[in-house]
Parts: C-alpha cells; structure tokens; sequence
C-alpha cells in the first residue's frame, strides 16, 4: 500500500526552519517524507538530512520517494532517542529539527493497523510494531479507574467514566478484539442525543487509547528538552501538535527555555545567573490556512510553534 500523507503546514515549517543550504536537519517524524523532501530540495550535497521513524512502514516508504538523495540517512527508532541517535552516527549538533506529532494519514488509512474507528480490525495501535504492547492490552488489562484517566486526560471525553464502566462490563463476558467491538461498546456508553452532534463518538475514545499505547505524552517532555539540547546556535526546533495536552507541553518547556531565571519576581537583579537559552519564533502557534482546512481536514487540530537556539 502506498504511503499516502498529507504534510501538515508543510510551507510554514519550511519557512520556520530557516534553512541553510548545507545544514544538518533532522525531521523526527518522517511519516510520508513530505516535509523531508521540502527540505532535501534546498539543501545542497554538503546538506544532510536525518529522517527517523518508529514505523518501519514508514522507512520504507521514504526510501522509495526520497531515492534521488543520495544525502539522507533513515533511522528506525523513536525521536525521543535523538541525543542517542546522533551520537551513533557522530554528530554533535544538527541546525533544525522538525516533529510533526501524533498519528499519520497512512497509519489511519490501513486498516489492519486498528488506529481507525471507521475500519474493523484487531486492537493494535502501535505505531511501532516491535513493540508487545497494543490496544488490546490497554482495553482489557486496565483498571476501570485506570481506563477513565486515559480517556478524560488523553481523549479529553466528557463521557469517560461511563465508557470506562462500559468496557468493564463487556470485557467480563469476553475479551475485547476489535475495533468495531470497542466502537459499540463507546456507542452504547455515550447517551443518544450527545451522539448526534460533534465528531465521531468513538474518536476521542481512540486517540486515548493510541497515545497510551505509544507512550506519546510520556516522552514529549524530555523529548523537547533534548531537541534543544543538540540544536546549534541559530538553530530552529519546529513542533506540529494536535492534541492540546501536546501543545501544552511544548509551550511550557519552550516558556522555560526562554525564560529560565528561577529569581523571585521581587528582586531587583537575576541572581540565579539562568540565562535565556532560546528565542520563541511564535508567541501564538501558527494554524492551518482556511485553504487547507479545505484540502486537508485532518489538520484541523494542527499547532506549529518555533524556537531558536540562542
């Protein structure tokens, strides 16, 4: 199957990452390679490009598209193992880093991978398939206590005490399997009427579920840290997010990064001697185009914020 992904923001990253023609970038998402071919096409030979992925799916799909560069290196791993990353292959700093976060169109789009609540298939949900642990462990292994703090904080979904209850019930007649079982049991559990308006019932339910199973919050924190860490001086750090636990995380370690004294606000003079470590390019995230809300709806929820390196 052709890995079909539509880059979100696509010129506004580009733009954001100022790039130098014989720079080192590394985009921490590949996905579709979208954004990494923008940015191959302005680099020159002396120019590198680190693409990394969790979905070997995903490598394999930009070997294919990015064939005609000869100055990209594709790693399978996670981008929270950046500073690992570079280190293996001898790189001190890079001059741009760019995460498009959260799920991707092909992911939704295959069906056999259980991330879409529009297709039947098993509970899966891993974005990267070496890993044991899928949805299915998450649907039937936690606590109900456990299933409604996933939903609220993750799904942000009002009904999540009773979808977790709901769960729990149905998991003590059987295990359960497949999407479309867990959809009618999130169908069941949210009353009619507030069925009828807003998205899908089951999509917030979903997207929970997923960023459990990948650990995606989890990493998000340290991940940004590091990103900054390994950027030299003038380097961007460019962050697509969809889910406003995401946005606020960025925001924050961003906020942090550029403002670190940790004085009381009535001293006079900085003692702690904390000094700004980066400039915050976006003070508001940058939102997609009403033009490409029209192409693309899946990047409705879409937040781009920019830092450089000081």
């Amino acid at each position: 199957m052709e890995f079909k992904h539509k880059s979100v923001l696509l010129n506004e990253c580009i733009n954001g990452l100022d790039i130098k023609k014989n720079g080192i970038y590394v985009d921490g998402t590949l996905g579709g390679a979208g954004h990494s071919k923008e940015i191959l096409n302005l680099l020159n030979k002396e120019g590198l490009l680190i693409g990394i992925d969790q979905d070997m799916n995903a490598i394999r799909a930009s070997q294919n598209r990015l064939s005609e560069f000869s100055n990209v290196t594709f790693v399978h791993d996670n981008f929270c193992n950046i500073k690992h990353i570079l280190d293996d292959l001898n790189i001190d700093f890079v001059d741009g880093i760019l995460l498009d976060l959260g799920v991707s169109s092909h992911q939704l789009d295959e069906p056999e991978r259980g991330f879409s609540y529009m297709n039947d298939a098993p509970l899966d949900m891993r974005m990267n398939n070496d890993n044991d642990f899928t949805a299915e462990d998450v649907v039937n292994g936690y606590s109900k206590e456990e299933l409604e703090r996933v939903i609220r904080e993750y799904g942000e979904e009002k009904w999540a005490k009773r979808i977790a209850e709901f769960i729990v019930k149905e998991r003590q007649k059987k295990d359960i399997k497949t999407t479309f079982e867990l959809v009618d049991i999130i169908k069941a559990a949210i009353p009619a009427s507030a069925r009828r308006e807003g998205p899908h019932p089951a999509k917030r339910t979903f997207q929970a579920i997923r960023i459990e199973v990948n650990k995606e919050i989890e990493i998000l924190e340290k991940a940004v840290n590091d990103c900054i860490d390994v950027l030299k001086k003038d380097g961007r750090l460019c962050i697509i997010t969809f889910h406003s636990l995401e946005d606020r995380i960025v925001k924050n370690v961003f906020k942090k990064r550029e403002n670190p004294c940790t004085c009381p606000p009535n001293f006079p003079v900085c003692v702690c001697n904390k000094r700004p470590e980066i400039k915050v390019i976006t003070k508001k995230p940058v939102l997609p185009s009403e033009d490409e809300l029209l192409e693309n709806p899946r990047s409705r929820s879409a937040k781009l914020r920019i830092a450089e390196k000081l």
